[in-house]
């Protein structure tokens, strides 16, 4: 992994380093990949019942059928739309990884457009693995040069920052030289947007799919030789200036504390090095929730276990998480199952009432149950203005008997100091299929699946995935899903 030359703008910079890096990546890296695809795919299965799912499929089809596959779906569609669908698709239940340099989902983004034109193009497993592992590092600098600010002050990173690493997936599978990806990264930055205000609704997992489709077609785009600016990065009015704030410059210069190599500055000697897949690992997810309130739930679970006590003997839950954490958690009295999924009191109060957190609680009737919601009440919070490495998760439960409890979490579990093993990947995989594909099916799929490093063409997982009896997925088809899954 070559180091990269100093003296031109970042996206030459970048575009250089995807383009002419070689395909020589460590074979860790090649495992995280490929566990960060079954992950996606496995999300992707119960995703694909989402009644969202059926409103973005019913609007886009008529724009464009073609050779990709939309997961659940009989009728293929061009590359773009199959992105856009499988990629809300990806999001939408909350239970896809995060991914902490950028502070953004990234496999919701990259699988599915890796996917789209891998399969479009014939491509291998192995060069799907590669564009994941390249389109990551690319989507992990830009976010380490944009945050925390970027994250904190509200843009949603998975879809501003998403599509740059999109773009630069969907680049180096099309093999386009450096100057090419120069340009594909630029024209990739007039399709980066997306708000935080939009958690809680069905559009915070549209984001996904648009960065996945902007990401198709900027590399396509470039691809066909359309200009775009020089100093869309770090100009004037470039990304970091217009996407961080008119104070950049000053809190990148006083910066004093940082996390997740953010740094407010786009590392341009060393692109490569360290690889961000093998540094930072991912935070998969146990619960369907925003990742913010993992740490809790853990805290609560833990300390259940330890001191075999019920929700009904709580007399109070406090909750000390750094104010971003909070932040993203701003639902306290949630009324569909989007909100809830945004809700500190709900995931708490569901791992404190049910003792589990599984994607059978995001139904209507789950949400609006009583045995959870008389328990947010006794639910406090208490921001506290330090980082996530600064202040680690506490939570402090007080019981009737008097009992006083702790528990004090810095990682939550699926991250990367307590990681998911294989088996813990291939329970998830199993749990999410479960009510949405029958055994054989499920079996088909999971062979695909194990097989992707190896496959002459990628497309196999996605011509697996189709099962064309959920074309036309109904509400009680939707609740069969939550009903069934653990």
């Amino acid at each position: 992994m070559s180091a990269s030359r100093p003296g031109r703008t970042p996206q030459q910079v970048f575009g250089g380093w995807i383009a002419d890096t070689a395909d020589d990546w460590p074979q860790e890296a090649r495992e995280w990949a490929h566990r960060e695809f079954v992950d996606t795919i496995a999300v992707m299965v119960p995703g694909s019942i989402d009644p969202l799912v059926d409103k973005l499929f019913v609007t886009v089809e008529p724009w464009g059928h073609g050779p990709c596959t939309v997961l659940g779906k009989a009728q293929k569609l061009a590359a773009p739309w199959a992105a856009l669908v499988n990629g809300a698709m990806a999001h939408v239940l909350d239970f896809d990884d995060n991914f902490d340099p950028p502070k953004a989902h990234p496999s919701a983004v990259l699988v599915p457009a890796i996917m789209a034109v891998a399969e479009e193009e014939a491509l291998s497993g192995p060069a799907a693995i590669d564009a994941y592992i390249v389109g990551l590092q690319i989507l992990g600098r830009i976010g380490q040069g944009l945050n925390p600010t970027h994250r904190n002050r509200g843009w949603h990173a998975t879809a501003t920052v998403g599509v740059m690493g999109a773009t630069a997936a969907c680049a180096r599978l099309l093999k386009l030289e450096a100057e090419a990806c120069a340009r594909a990264l630029s024209i990739a930055t007039s399709m980066a947007g997306g708000f935080m205000s939009q958690f809680g609704t069905e559009m915070k997992a549209v984001h996904a799919g648009l960065a996945a489709k902007g990401g198709i077609m900027a590399a396509r785009f470039a691809q066909a030789g359309v200009t775009a600016g020089e100093g869309t990065l770090d100009g004037v009015t470039g990304m970091n200036r217009l996407m961080v704030g008119p104070d950049y410059e000053e809190l990148r210069d006083s910066l004093a504390h940082v996390e997740h190599g953010q740094t407010l500055r786009f590392e341009l000697e060393n692109v490569g090095e360290p690889l961000l897949i093998t540094e930072h690992k991912f935070r998969v997810k146990r619960f369907p929730t925003c990742g913010a309130i993992h740490r809790a739930m853990d805290g609560v679970l833990d300390l259940r276990a330890r001191y075999g006590f019920t929700a009904a003997d709580v007399v109070s839950v406090d909750l000390h998480m750094p104010r971003v954490h909070f932040n993203n958690v701003f639902y306290t009295d949630p009324q569909t199952p989007l909100q809830a999924k945004f809700s500190a009191e709900y995931a708490v109060g569901c791992v404190l009432a049910r003792g589990d957190c599984t994607l059978a609680d995001f139904s209507p009737e789950k949400v609006m149950a009583e045995d959870v919601r008389k328990l947010f009440p006794l639910i406090h919070r208490h921001p506290v203005d330090k980082s996530e490495s600064e202040f680690p998760t506490e939570v402090h439960v007080r019981l009737k008997d008097g009992r006083e409890l702790k528990a004090v979490v810095a990682w939550p579990r699926g991250s990367k100091a307590a990681p998911f093993s294989d088996a813990d990947y291939w329970n998830k995989f199993d749990k999410c299929s479960a009510g949405v594909l029958d055994a054989e099916a499920q079996a088909h799929l999971r062979d695909a699946l194990e097989r992707l490093p190896h496959l002459s063409h990628a497309s196999e997982v996605m011509r697996r995935a189709t099962f064309p009896s959920h074309d036309a997925p109904s509400q009680q088809g939707q609740r069969r899903v939550y009903d069934n899954a653990e």
